[in-house]
């Protein structure tokens, strides 16, 4: 039953539609987030979990661990399409790309946008924020965040907005190397904080290594308004309970 979840959870990520599903749910109205749990019986553990994303990272909730591994990334592929997929804006790869943390392997399969951001620092939220979704051979998953706050634009984000479509689920065709990634989109100090939390859209799996760069990263006005123009509602989901959880930096 174990291995039948994990391959379960890793053909959720690996599927282009990570962020799709055959219920319906949104950002507003009756299926907005405060509903979620209540769409459909696999989505209850985003009512019912302990360990939900995002958060609100703060001082009272940090443990200083010294020295944090820092992330050992390999991102030595390309990029093969980007789509609108009715929540997100999202990035797929091709094969080849992945970060080792705690020895292992998670391997690179989209990146896609929230606006505006869904993890806070300090109670600030930020204009927008991108998730670096990573699957292991065994399933579980780590999400590698970057918060953008308003400055210059940004490159990687012009090339992405230029390949959007209005066009639900529509595969356009784009290609940017991992040495743009690497270098215009992850930031040159890659300090982070870390926690465990969950997918923040349905069904709001949890046990998910979250990574959130404590250096931000800037977007201009111009991009943000591009990327609402295009998707045509905000989609971040709110702030959810700590609980327990601390977030080691």
């Amino acid at each position: 039953m174990k291995k039948l979840k994990m391959c379960a959870l890793s053909a959720l990520v690996i599927s282009t539609s990570l962020l799709a599903s055959s219920h319906k749910w949104g950002y507003t109205g009756h299926e907005g987030p405060q509903h979620w749990g209540e769409l459909d019986t696999s989505y209850k553990e985003c009512a019912l979990g302990k360990q939900q994303s995002p958060i609100n990272i703060t001082h009272e909730i940090e443990i200083h661990k010294g020295e944090l591994a820092p992330i050992d990334f390999h991102y030595d592929s390309a990029t093969t399409n980007v789509l609108n997929n009715g929540h997100t804006i999202q990035v797929n790869m091709e094969d080849g790309s992945f970060i080792v943390v705690d020895e292992k392997k998670y391997f690179l399969k989209q990146f896609h946008f929230h606006t505006p951001s869904e993890n806070e620092i300090e109670g600030k939220e930020f204009p927008l924020e991108a998730h670096l979704v990573h699957v292991a051979k065994d399933g579980t998953l780590a999400v590698v965040a970057i918060l953008f706050e308003e400055g210059k634009e940004n490159l990687v984000l012009e090339h992405t907005w230029s390949k959007m479509s209005e066009e639900l689920n529509k595969k356009v065709q784009f290609h940017i190397p991992a040495k743009e990634i690497t270098e215009f989109l992850l930031p040159h100090d890659r300090s982070y904080y870390r926690f465990m939390g969950s997918l923040t859209t349905p069904p709001c799996t949890e046990g998910v290594k979250w990574f959130v760069f404590k250096e931000y990263d800037t977007v201009s006005k111009e991009q943000v308004s591009k990327f609402l123009s295009v998707l045509h509602h905000t989609n971040n989901r709110p702030i959810q309970a700590i609980g327990e959880r601390k977030v080691l930096y």
